[in-house]
C-alpha cells in the first residue's frame, strides 16, 4: 500500500509562485512513476505533470509548459512541483499520483495511488 500526502498549497496572487511537495511511503519509492493532477470545482481532473522513476524523462499539460518544474529526490522519497507565473486559471485542488510504471502516465487511469489532494487559489 503506498501513501501519499501534499503540502505546500496555498492562496497567492497572480504572477506569484508556489512550490508543492508529495511525500510518499509504504513502498521502494524508487520503482514509481509519479505525477500531479488538478481539479478546479465543476471540471475534469487534468494533467499537469509526470517524471519516470529514474527522473529522466517528465512531461507536462499544455497550460503549464515552461511554468511549472516536477522533480523528484528518490532519497528523501519526495516529488515536487514548482510553479511559477501563477495564473487565476491555475486555481485547483492539486493532487499527487504514484504507480509502477517505467513511462510518463498522462491520464488518471494510469495512477492507482492518490493523495488527498491540496488546494491552490491564485488570485488575479
Amino acid at each position: 500500500q503506498v501513501q501519499l500526502v501534499e503540502s505546500g498549497g496555498g492562496l497567492v496572487h497572480a504572477g506569484a509562485s508556489l512550490r508543492l511537495s508529495c511525500a510518499a511511503s509504504g513502498h521502494t519509492f524508487s520503482n514509481y512513476g509519479m505525477g500531479w493532477f488538478r481539479q478546479a470545482p465543476g471540471k475534469e481532473r487534468e494533467f499537469v505533470a509526470a517524471i519516470t522513476w529514474s527522473g529522466t524523462s517528465t512531461a507536462y499539460g499544455d497550460s503549464v509548459k515552461g511554468r511549472f518544474t516536477i522533480s523528484r529526490a528518490n532519497a528523501e522519497n519526495r516529488v515536487a512541483l514548482q510553479m511559477n507565473s501563477l495564473k487565476a486559471e491555475d486555481t485547483a485542488v492539486y493532487y499527487c499520483a504514484a504507480d509502477e510504471k517505467w513511462t510518463v502516465g498522462l491520464t488518471p487511469r494510469e495512477y492507482n495511488y492518490w493523495g488527498q489532494g491540496t488546494q491552490v487559489t491564485v488570485s488575479s
